[in-house]
């Protein structure tokens, strides 16, 4: 089997100008319209970017045109034949592949092992494995991805692992390829280089991309056309040249937005969290390697890194989740454990906020208090809850943080992620902390809740509070932070000023290859 070009990228005849038509889909759960009589068409040789807020509906939309979910009524047409996709198998015969935000691979397999995963070539009633080899060579050749075929995915970074779902989809021979947040853990070389296989080579080649991202400078840079999705109402299909992040903000919340951070100069001023040769054990090597900085009341030190580095693991070391070596000293004062560590006078944002930020089964006012429950004013003697006191805290607290819908009795789980996210702030910063680490603060979260979370940040800072950031979004770093911290391999590779720092310099020590001349070794 010799394939000189992937048949992905050939160019072929179609049967309509139109990729992707969807005609009036809509999707009925009970107590809510996902969708509601949405329309939108996706031509061949274009990237669609498709942009909405948290629970504007734009997963449950393209699950069914994936097979996944059927469709209440409506109708959709892949290159011109309408079709009834009751599988995902179905909607891969049709040419439609999808890449998910959270990876479905094997990690113990290999890079060929899981491309062709479900797919494989067979001789005489074998896989012929050097036969698949040789294709996902050369689709990651055509790619442009310095990714070995024979390479154990769980011990390849994240951002490669997000490649290799990529491949999966090229492998079966997608023509309309719906991307979910694609760049979330990609540096941004490599999201350079992905937009340049999506624009240049894919879509040239006469396919179709579905394109879903939050980062509205990224839709507007990669896209040809640009559909936006309301509570499940689609509310316009633009073309992307002359649109701007304003009209598409206002567009996504049916207001103005403001995109940039209002912020005047940090004024640092006490040394709060002091962070000395922190070391944390990995399975095969140090997650922590030797890791050292200062935050000081009144500014933000922001720590950027491709996800893997090792910034999960230093956050719960410091937040007293991790054993560790080394030292860490909180107002001066040493901690161990999430209680000492709270009491010391930090707070925590947790970058999953399901996992450890909330306990979805119980009501809004149960989470609000979190962490205090067991303490004046929300338990009196013995111990009794005040309900009393837990409903009124939570009521002044959703209309402090603009958490919707204003109910102290639903159940945290109910709530979208940009107003669960509002709950974990709410709590975390109402307990008066003087050092507050979020980590993703805004992941997953829409672009009007992004826009409030970050002036609380700012807020904090003006407020004298030391705050420690770690986000996977570079945008969200450089706009929040004072100090940028990069991490690499577990260490600190370099500390930039965040007034002066580019998307290329952070990039380039992201990816270990940052240039001493234009960074400062963080150790102190």
């Amino acid at each position: 089997m010799t394939l000189s070009q992937p048949d992905v990228l050939r160019a072929v005849q179609h049967n309509s100008p139109h990729a992707l038509e969807l005609r009036g889909i809509t999707k009925r759960f009970p107590l809510v319209l996902a969708n509601d009589n949405i329309s939108m068409n996706v031509q061949w040789g274009s990237v669609h970017a498709l942009c909405g807020e948290n629970g504007a509906g734009k997963s449950t939309l393209m699950k069914i045109v994936y097979g996944i979910q059927p469709p209440t009524s409506g109708q959709i047409v892949v290159d011109g034949e309408a079709v009834d996709l009751k599988n995902p198998a179905e909607a891969i015969k049709r040419g439609i592949g999808m890449v998910f935000q959270h990876f479905m691979l094997v990690e113990t397999l290999s890079v060929t092992e899981n491309v062709i995963l479900g797919a494989e070539p067979t001789s005489g009633g074998a896989i012929n494995y050097p036969a698949a080899r040789q294709r996902v060579a050369e689709l990651i050749a055509q790619f442009g991805f310095d990714l070995n075929p024979d390479a154990i995915v769980g011990e390849l970074p994240v951002g490669q692992q997000q490649k290799v779902e990529i491949l999966k989809t090229l492998y079966r021979g997608a023509r309309i390829l719906i991307l979910d947040e694609p760049t979330a853990v990609l540096t941004p070389s490599e999201t350079d280089e992905l937009f340049s296989f999506l624009k240049n080579q894919y879509a040239a080649s006469g396919n179709a991309v579905i394109f879903i991202s939050h980062k509205l400078h990224e839709v507007l840079h990669i896209s040809d056309t640009i559909s936006v999705i309301r509570d499940g109402k689609m509310i316009g299909t633009i073309p992307a040249q002359g649109a701007t992040t304003e009209l598409l903000a206002r567009m996504m919340v049916g207001r103005d937005v403001t995109l940039k951070v209002q912020k005047q100069a940090a004024q640092p001023g006490a040394v709060a969290l002091d962070v000395q040769n922190v070391v944390v054990k990995g399975e095969h090597h140090n997650a922590v390697d030797g890791v050292s900085f200062q935050v000081r009341a009144g500014e933000v030190v922001g720590i950027a890194g491709v996800e893997g580095n090792g910034q999960s693991e230093l956050i719960e070391a410091i937040t007293g989740l991790r054993s560790y070596e080394g030292q860490i000293s909180y107002l001066g004062r040493t901690a161990r454990g999430v209680r000492e560590v709270e009491a010391s006078g930090l707070s925590h944002v947790p970058e999953d906020r399901n996992e450890r930020g909330l306990v979805l089964e119980m009501t809004t006012a149960e989470n609000f208090i979190l962490g205090e429950h067991d303490r004046p004013p929300f338990a009196g003697r013995f111990g009794f809850l005040r309900r009393d006191v837990i409903e009124a805290n939570a009521r002044k607290l959703s209309e402090q943080y603009d958490v919707r819908p204003r109910s102290a009795s639903l159940p945290a789980g109910r709530y979208s992620g940009g107003n669960a996210q509002k709950i974990i702030v709410a709590r975390e910063m109402r307990k008066g902390p003087k050092i507050l680490v979020a980590s993703q603060p805004t992941r997953g979260v829409d672009i009007g809740a992004i826009e409030f979370i970050h002036a609380r940040i700012v807020e904090a800072r003006d407020q004298g509070l030391a705050v420690l950031l770690v986000s996977a979004d570079l945008g969200e770093v450089m706009n929040l932070a004072d100090r940028i911290l990069v991490m690499f391999e577990g260490k600190v590779v370099g500390e930039v000023d965040a007034a002066n720092a580019t998307e290329t310099q952070l990039g380039l020590l992201m990816t270990g290859s940052g240039d001493d001349t234009t960074t400062t070794k963080a150790g102190w």
